[in-house]
């Protein structure tokens, strides 16, 4: 009996012992580079509780349901998957939602996670492993008076998509060149089956750059510029709606307007946009309506995690119809 005490008590003085579990190697904001797509990270500790908000492939950057500690293991819940159950006619019998669990380790300096997530039937989960890194810190914001400028470049040429290409290759392009416009026709046949329209995306990659093109989108619309393929500016019919980040030109789920600048549907409309050390100028229609702000993080849809790699200027294809023309794009020297 001695001996079994004694043991029970070297157990509990090593509890006591050993070091508290810590969040610190956690906070800050994390690049998660995902299978066929990118995430994006923030761990926060206000007030002593811990708090986090996550961007999961597409989508809008939103707040966790819960962040905690699990031993050395970071864990972040989030219940916004909706499952509704259906009688025999489709008839919707119940919503619920389901939670998904990711948890965050590191082996090494390596941040890895596991996303967990519960089949729709609740038999079983499926289960996705990744890898995230430290997004590098903010520069200041740039001077843009002073930047230097390259030779301007014509992004569509008006007669065909040369130096264009689908971001996926397996989908159906809806692009087309027509008299010296781009043009999006993603066209859905009811009761057929959906249609997988691809997004455009130039064969070139760029690093800072200003961006001057001219966008129409019809009534109820929906497109979207990507700068390096990982900042979404947002193109959409939003003529006479409150201020929002989901609003024509606004950084999608990220940046805000700071004025309304938007035509009404149907009209063309001009973009301006500066893409400089990770901070974004958009001027909308000649009103300026994001000034110089810094962007933290990628936005859904994004092509990758990595916030200082050149990418391409992408069009969002798959959401509706949308004509763009009098494409240049002027790099920044650096």
């Amino acid at each position: 009996m001695i001996k079994y005490v004694s043991f029970f008590l070297f157990i509990i003085g090593l509890t006591l012992c050993s070091a508290e579990p810590t969040v610190e190697p956690f906070l800050g904001r994390w690049a998660l580079f995902l299978p066929n797509g990118a995430g994006w990270l923030e761990v926060k500790q206000e007030q002593g509780y811990i708090d986090a908000d996550l961007l999961w492939y597409g989508g809008s950057v939103v707040p966790v349901s819960d962040a905690y500690l699990d031993g050395e293991s970071l864990v972040v819940t989030r219940a916004d998957r909706r499952v509704v159950k259906k009688n025999e006619k489709g008839e919707p019998l119940r919503v619920f939602t389901r939670s998904e669990i990711f948890k965050f380790m590191f082996y090494g300096d390596q941040l890895v996670g596991k996303q967990i997530s519960p089949n729709g039937n609740g038999l079983g989960v499926e289960t996705l492993t990744f890898t995230g890194k430290k997004c590098p810190p903010l520069p200041p914001a740039p001077d843009l008076s002073k930047a230097e400028y390259g030779e301007p470049i014509q992004l569509f040429n008006g007669q065909d998509l040369t130096g264009w290409k689908l971001v996926e290759e397996k989908n159906v392009n809806g692009w087309k060149a027509e008299k010296g416009v781009l043009i999006n026709n993603p066209v859905q046949e009811e009761g057929k089956p959906h249609i997988n329209y691809g997004n455009l995306r130039t064969e070139a990659a760029f690093a800072d750059f200003n961006l001057k093109l001219q966008v129409n989108v019809p009534a109820n619309s929906n497109s979207g510029i990507y700068l390096r393929g990982i900042y979404e500016v947002q193109v959409a019919d939003t003529y006479g709606r409150e201020l929002d980040s989901h609003n024509m030109g606004g950084i999608y789920s990220r940046i805000t307007p700071t004025v309304a600048a938007e035509k009404p549907a149907g009209e063309w409309q001009d973009f301006d946009i500066t893409l400089c050390d990770r901070h974004i100028t958009v001027v909308l229609n000649h009103k300026k309506i994001i000034d110089n702000q810094p962007v933290f993080g990628i936005t859904g849809g994004a092509l990758t995690a990595c916030e200082v790699c050149p990418g391409p200027i992408y069009l969002q294809g798959d959401h509706g119809t949308v004509s763009y023309r009098n494409m240049v794009l002027t790099p920044i020297k650096k």
